[in-house]
């Protein structure tokens, strides 16, 4: 069974920083692509930031330049840097793993920026 165990999220002020981890553990392989989505209250789940294999990555235009995806293969995990937070990111992140045999989300996690 494939469980995405996080860390990381919480409360910050405006711009501060937070770093978010997701890993993977039991039988998953072949992970193609990684991913961080978030959902604020009254809104629908948006894509943040992906990688996949090589490295490439891409990031919703409202975090370019301020939010970093990285992965690190041989751990099966996924990180997401959060530097210049603003009010706006106050939202439930996930991660999402995207496999040949399914997809995999993790719960989610609270990030709350507020002075």
């Amino acid at each position: 069974q494939v469980q995405l165990v996080k860390s990381g999220g919480g409360l910050v002020q405006p711009g501060g920083s937070l770093r978010l981890s997701c890993a993977a553990s039991g039988s998953i392989f072949s992970i193609y692509r990684m991913g961080w989505y978030r959902q604020a209250p009254g809104k629908q789940r948006e894509l943040v930031a992906t990688i996949i294999g090589d490295g490439s990555t891409n990031y919703a235009d409202s975090v370019k330049g301020r939010f970093t995806i990285s992965r690190d293969n041989a751990k099966n995990t996924v990180y997401l840097q959060m530097n210049s937070l603003k009010p706006e990111d106050t939202a439930v992140y996930y991660c999402k793993f995207s496999t040949p045999r399914g997809v995999y989300w993790g719960q989610g996690t609270q990030v709350t920026v507020s002075s």
